[in-house]
């Protein structure tokens, strides 16, 4: 399938996001035709990333100083101490801002790397190469870079664009099937949230995408792709359009925390599970529509999708969830913030509720 190119606007930069087969060996003829141009070059890479992959890479910067960063991703890894040993090296090997530091991984390299680019001398050239499904169609686009306190996750960041994204869909044939799980979820919020055109697409194929099928996961990803990129044009900061991205995140954020972000529970499959909560929460507000909410629920099963949040907590743990859901960075007070879907493709953003109401909801769904 040929490759398929979006072009980011953010503010006064714009940047490619592209997305095919076998990229990485077309990785100089792709910085030449982008205009991409840098002297020394650090590559941040995870442990999950094979060596072959990374000589190609390195294959490939012909006349340029390589030098790589090893990095283990965890979420307990997405902290400061990660981003300050980047940091060193940088200083250590004399970077300029117009050299480049290059994220080969998933969504956690590249937070972390995203961040210390957009730290050291107030920011040098960033290339993102995502190798997760949920980064290529999530952390990889807008310009978020993040990373996690003993307080919540991703309560330290910045927004920082990157000078070229390159979603190479080969990455993704080596993922374990949990992994392609996690990207879903990502892919499933994308279209609920702006294009019902877009879930009917994924209910009808979703054993085609999971299976990584040829057009089905290229169509899948562009098409999520898309989605965000028109919302993050709107709203870069995310003052409002963009917080509708944030569905199911504010209960996904705090089951990964309540689990100390463990291996118990991932980050797709913990955004999963929030969205479906903040389904049955929209249901219990009488604000989505009956069809809609049953369709998506349905979907969530006969996916075999994460559906049943007795598998991952007890009655015991709300309190503790509550308390992450309370320190969410969307809210403005002592009230908790969610965004709620009423439709396929249209969302209520800025909705408040009470601890006490959502601790209500809690002890429903675990005691029942």
């Amino acid at each position: 399938m040929k490759e398929k190119k979006l072009i980011i606007k953010a503010g006064i930069e714009k940047y490619p996001v592209i997305i095919g087969n076998n990229l990485i060996d077309k990785f100089d003829k792709i910085l030449n035709k982008n205009l991409i141009n840098f002297n020394k070059c650090l590559i941040v890479f995870d442990n999950n990333v094979g060596k072959r992959r990374i000589n190609i890479i390195k294959g490939k910067l012909k006349n340029k100083q390589i030098y790589t960063h090893l990095f283990k991703p965890s979420e307990k890894n997405k902290n400061q101490k990660s981003v300050n040993l980047i940091v060193d090296t940088l200083l250590k090997k004399n970077f300029s801002r117009q050299d480049c530091l290059i994220s080969l991984g998933g969504g956690i390299t590249g937070d972390v790397s995203g961040f210390a680019a957009s730290i050291f001398k107030r920011g040098l050239q960033f290339i993102n190469i995502p190798t997760t499904l949920l980064s290529q169609v999530d952390s990889s686009i807008g310009g978020k870079t993040g990373i996690n306190t003993s307080h919540g996750k991703n309560l330290i960041g910045s927004f920082y664009q990157p000078k070229l994204v390159l979603s190479d869909i080969n990455f993704l044939f080596t993922l374990p099937k949990r992994e392609i799980t996690c990207g879903y979820g990502e892919i499933l919020k994308h279209s609920l949230i702006s294009n019902n055109k877009f879930y009917k697409f994924l209910k009808k194929n979703i054993l085609k995408i999971l299976s990584l099928k040829t057009p089905f996961i290229q169509k899948a990803i562009y098409e999520s792709c898309k989605i965000k990129k028109n919302i993050v044009e709107k709203d870069e900061k995310e003052s409002n359009l963009r917080k509708t991205l944030n569905f199911g995140h504010t209960f996904g954020h705090a089951f990964e925390a309540t689990t100390g972000y463990s291996k118990k529970l991932n980050h797709g499959e913990a955004i999963i599970l929030g969205i479906q909560m903040s389904l049955k929460f929209s249901k219990i507000q009488k604000i989505i529509k009956k069809n809609d909410f049953t369709s998506i629920i349905d979907h969530l099963k006969n996916s075999n999708l994460p559906s049943n949040i007795k598998n991952y907590f007890s009655s015991k743990d709300i309190n503790k969830i509550l308390t992450f859901m309370n320190k969410d960075k969307k809210n403005k007070s002592d009230k908790i913030n969610l965004i709620l879907l009423k439709k396929v493709g249209s969302t209520i953003i800025n909705k408040e509720y009470s601890r006490k109401k959502l601790k209500d909801f809690f002890q429903k769904e675990l005691l029942n």
